[in-house]
């Protein structure tokens, strides 16, 4: 098979040009000719070409092709001829040979290889110069013939095919590939490169534990690195899980790698000559506790590449010990010294030290004389830069309070390493490589306290450990202040402790310990702001949710947003405030728990609060002046439904927002943020959230002087209940809400409970009763003159009489319902009214009447974010372009539609969508294809009837 397939695989691996046809199997399944992307069809149909492709030029019968496919299970009727003949159809599409290359040949079909290029081809003629090349000793050439030969493989190999062959060729690429890594190990051994070979094969060997020259090749690299012990440690616990699970002791060739360890023979270990070079001097503190949990951060800022790196994060979160580890990795490769310098950034007891003291410290430590140097910083920081041009040395900067007092002490030459650390994030200084430390991860953190308490104590309280582990914000040094008050009280268990860290008001008073405390970490980082800054950061203490924006800081302080942001991003470089994403913020659980003990008379959360109710209610159908109480409309931060949509969208959760509303006694805002919330929430397809936010404000509702929340929030819980297909629970919460504004003589309640109603019997049933109850809300919603009830009830009316199958009668409803959505310009009502007015259409077979109603329904419903009005009206838009003939167009509108279904959606909407797709692929003539989309819609209607 030619090897001259077109382009580059991963990596920029050269592939060599030449043929038109090609295939890369070393990874997903792909196939290309003229450079053009081939359409293989379906997984079946794809693992039959693979079959035939790996095995060229030899014919294979029918039955082995079977055989191969589907294994010990084939199907009835096997459609081997309509899979070659759908490749066939292929291949020929793009223009290829398609009947010289995919051969029928008497007793089966052949795949023919001439002028054909396929990536694991390739592979192997460039393995085979790598190998001849190490043979001659030609080293750097075999390294990066094995790495070109390794870049071709761009994943699982034959990713996601089925069948027996595919499985066995898996294996078999898989083999190839560690046997490629192996290969590439080893002549990084040889030139030196320790690190890069450690990266290489501790990666694989994580893998494939038990595989023997994958052990030896770590064990040469760690000792080439100068890493004697832990190649000795590598070849402990090997022996150890060998004899443990097969009884057997490693073989001859690892005990010889192991034994000229022992002895430090370079020569049998195949390393690279190591000139021996004397050191200045290591400075480096012998302890600095534990590193737990940052492997990943670690391997970041051992790696190379690096001339200068910087490391911040939240007071206590473990920089030093990062830095130092660090450093420590890196002794061997820089023989001129290891420098660590504490500069005291943020001290209680010393001010920062300065540069100039610093820059002559390192003058001495590098063995120059400074005595006839003058206290000008410039001419220091000169005489720094040329003593270390030539060195090789890694330095750490500990505890840097700005980038004025580093940059004077960075080194000179590009052979040196320095490694910053520092709660502020230095913005103004260059550096190659930043890593900011947030909490550990939560098994980490469990980890640690295990370790410092014993084990045997945490392994009786696993699930309070982890409790403990998060009351201390998985911060190492919260956890090694809590796991030094358990050692020092054997009597208290590790649930005593987690019940005095859980009320906020004491939790950072019991991690304390002598002179190591949280709060006083968290204190100096505060006392280091400008007072506008602090006020900021307690203000935030009283933030009505976990993340927050600006819009919601400058409500509370009563600043512009741009003010805001600006004092959101200093927080952030201090490190007392987090952000996750662009514009998106939040604090540390321990430094949230700082601010609020700082918070004080601080402005009340209610200016916070009222962002998320403008939003709610500028997202709702009903527009902000549409809610009959509330606070009085105020100017609203928000353009309308889109904008405040896409701004709740970033938000979070927003049961978050209500309990916290009723955590800080004001539960009428998060009554009126979670009758609020309702329409946006169900919009986008958000159905749990919404219940759950329901109840919680519901739970307080009896409490306020708005006692139109008792009906609203109930009527909000069966329209959530009915979204949620659970039609038993919304008629519930609407027959309660409807009885309760009856006797209140609430009328305007008393037409929205109606039309809930109506909306749940109009879909349970009977309809005669639905339209009753319709008829009555839609009067009385007339005469309390509210727009946004009058269309849904007249809506509702319109699909009962679809229902009931008077068409005309619906559509004239529906014209109503048109007419009301227009005139209150909400573009969420409109696009809903008008996939009723085109899917009536649909039905009635008059396709050219209702494309446009759900060419335009599907665009308003894609601007407002409506997730289920989108899928519903793209797939009846297909539908209706299909009857009209352009099949192309109805195809591209039934993926959409197939592409925007969620999990959370009704399994009817799968349902549709999936069978108006087929009937689309059939028309087209893809029966295979239309076939596939028929039986998943039958497994998802056979799921809702076994429920």
């Amino acid at each position: 098979m030619s090897s001259g397939a077109a382009g580059t695989g991963r990596d920029g691996a050269e592939r060599e040009p030449g043929s038109r046809l090609e295939f890369a199997v070393l990874g997903p399944v792909r196939g290309w000719y003229g450079g053009q992307p081939l359409e293989l069809g379906p997984v079946l149909r794809t693992t039959m070409l693979v079959a035939l492709l790996l095995r060229p030029d030899v014919t294979v019968s029918r039955a082995e092709l079977v055989d191969r496919v589907w294994g010990e299970h084939p199907p009835e009727s096997d459609g081997v001829p309509g899979y070659i003949y759908q490749l066939r159809k292929s291949l020929a599409a793009a223009g290829a040979d398609a009947k010289a290359v995919l051969r029928t040949d008497p007793g089966g079909y052949r795949f023919a290889s001439a002028g054909v290029g396929v990536d694991a081809v390739r592979v192997e003629e460039i393995a085979a110069r790598a190998k001849k090349a190490a043979a001659a000793g030609a080293v750097a050439a075999a390294a990066d013939g094995y790495g070109q030969a390794l870049a071709f493989y761009e994943g699982v190999p034959l990713a996601g095919l089925p069948g027996p062959f595919a499985e066995r060729e898996r294996r078999r690429f898989a083999e190839r590939r560690i046997g490629l890594v192996e290969g590439r190990t080893d002549a990084l051994i040889r030139l030196g490169d320790y690190e890069s070979a450690i990266g290489e094969v501790s990666a694989l060997l994580a893998e494939h534990p038990d595989r023997e020259p994958l052990t030896g090749l770590l064990m040469r690299a760690l000792y080439g690195a100068g890493r004697q012990t832990d190649a000795l440690d590598t070849w402990r616990e090997f022996r150890v899980r060998m004899l443990d699970e097969l009884g057997l002791e490693p073989s001859e060739d690892l005990r010889r790698v192991h034994e000229a360890v022992l002895r430090g023979d370079d020569g049998t270990l195949g390393l690279a000559a190591r000139p021996a070079q004397p050191r200045i001097r290591d400075e480096l503190p012998a302890d600095v506790g534990e590193l737990a949990g940052r492997d990943d951060e670690l391997a970041r800022l051992a790696a190379p590449g690096s001339a200068v790196s910087a490391v911040d994060g939240v007071p206590g979160a473990g920089k030093t010990a990062l830095a130092v580890r660090a450093a420590q990795l890196l002794r061997d490769e820089h023989p001129d010294g290891c420098l660590f310098v504490g500069l005291h950034g943020h001290s209680t007891s010393r001010a920062p030290l300065a540069p100039v003291r610093v820059v002559r410290r390192l003058l001495r430590s590098a063995g120059v004389n400074d005595q006839n140097i003058p206290d000008d910083l410039d001419e220091l920081s000169a005489n720094w830069r040329a003593a270390t041009a030539p060195l090789r040395l890694v330095l750490v900067l500990d505890d840097a309070v700005s980038a004025e007092q580093v940059r004077p002490l960075l080194p000179g030459g590009t052979g040196n390493r320095v490694l910053i650390t520092s709660r502020r994030r230095l913005p103004g200084l260059d550096v190659e490589r930043r890593i900011s430390l947030g909490p550990l991860t939560s098994d980490a953190a469990a980890g640690l306290l295990s370790r410092i308490v014993g084990p045997a104590r945490a392994g009786q309280e696993r699930e309070a450990v982890h409790e403990l582990a998060s009351l201390c914000g998985r911060l190492p040094l919260a956890l090694r202040i809590a796991g030094a008050r358990l050692q020092n009280r054997p009597m208290w268990t590790f649930r005593d402790l987690a019940d005095r860290l859980s009320d906020d008001t004491s939790r950072l008073g019991e991690l304390t310990a002598e002179e190591r405390s949280v709060e006083a970490a968290f204190r100096l980082s505060y006392d280091q702001l400008p007072a506008s800054t602090q006020r900021a950061f307690r203000t935030l203490g009283r933030a009505p949710a976990p993340e927050f924006d600006e819009l919601v800081l400058a409500a509370m302080l009563g600043c512009s947003r741009r003010e805001a942001e600006s004092v959101l991003e200093d927080l952030v470089d201090a490190n007392l405030v987090q952000a996750p994403a662009a514009g998106r913020y939040r604090m540390h659980d321990l430094v949230a728990v700082y601010a609020r003990r700082l918070a004080g008379d601080e402005p009340d959360v209610t200016s916070g609060l009222g962002v998320y109710l403008h939003a709610c209610r500028a997202a709702s159908e009903w527009g902000e002046p549409g809610f009959p109480s509330g606070p009085t409309p105020a100017e609203s931060p928000f353009a309308g439904l889109v904008d405040a949509s896409a701004w709740l969208d970033q938000a979070g959760d927003l049961v978050e927002v209500v309990s916290s509303a009723v955590a800080a006694g004001h539960s009428d805002y998060a009554c009126w943020i979670a009758e609020s919330a309702v329409d946006y929430l169900v919009r986008r397809i958000r159905y749990r959230e919404c219940v759950a936010l329901l109840e919680v404000a519901l739970s307080e509702a009896d409490t306020l002087a708005d006692r139109r929340m008792a009906t609203a929030l109930r009527f909000g819980l069966g329209w959530a209940h009915l979204a949620l297909g659970d039609s038993a629970e919304a008629r519930q919460w609407c027959e309660e809400g409807l009885r309760i504004s009856r006797e209140t003589g609430d009328r305007r309640e008393t037409a929205r409970g109606l039309c809930g109603l109506g909306m749940v019997t109009m879909l349970a049933g009977p309809l005669d009763e639905a339209e009753e109850v319709l008829a009555e809300g839609k009067t009385l919603a007339e005469e309390v003159a509210d727009s946004w009830l009058v269309e849904r009830a007249v809506s509702g009316l319109g699909y009962v009489h679809f229902k009931q199958g008077n068409y005309e009668r619906s559509l004239a409803a529906f014209a109503e319902s048109r007419e009301v959505a227009v005139k209150t310009g909400n573009p969420a009502m409109l696009g809903r009214v008008l996939s009723h007015i085109g899917s009536v259409r649909l039905h009635l077979g008059r396709s050219v009447e209702a494309a446009e109603p759900l060419r335009e329904a599907a665009s308003l419903a894609e601007q407002v974010g409506d997730r289920l009005l989108l899928v519903s009206s793209l797939s009846r838009l297909g539908s209706a372009e299909q009857e009209l003939g352009s099949l192309d167009v109805a195809l591209a509108h039934h993926l959409r539609a197939l592409s925007a279904l969620t999990d959370q959606m009704s399994p009817w909407a799968e349902i549709e969508v999936r069978n108006r797709l087929g009937a689309c692929r059939q028309a087209r003539g893809e029966d295979e294809a239309a076939q596939e989309q028929f039986a998943l819609a039958a497994a998802v209607m056979a799921d809702v009837e076994a429920r």
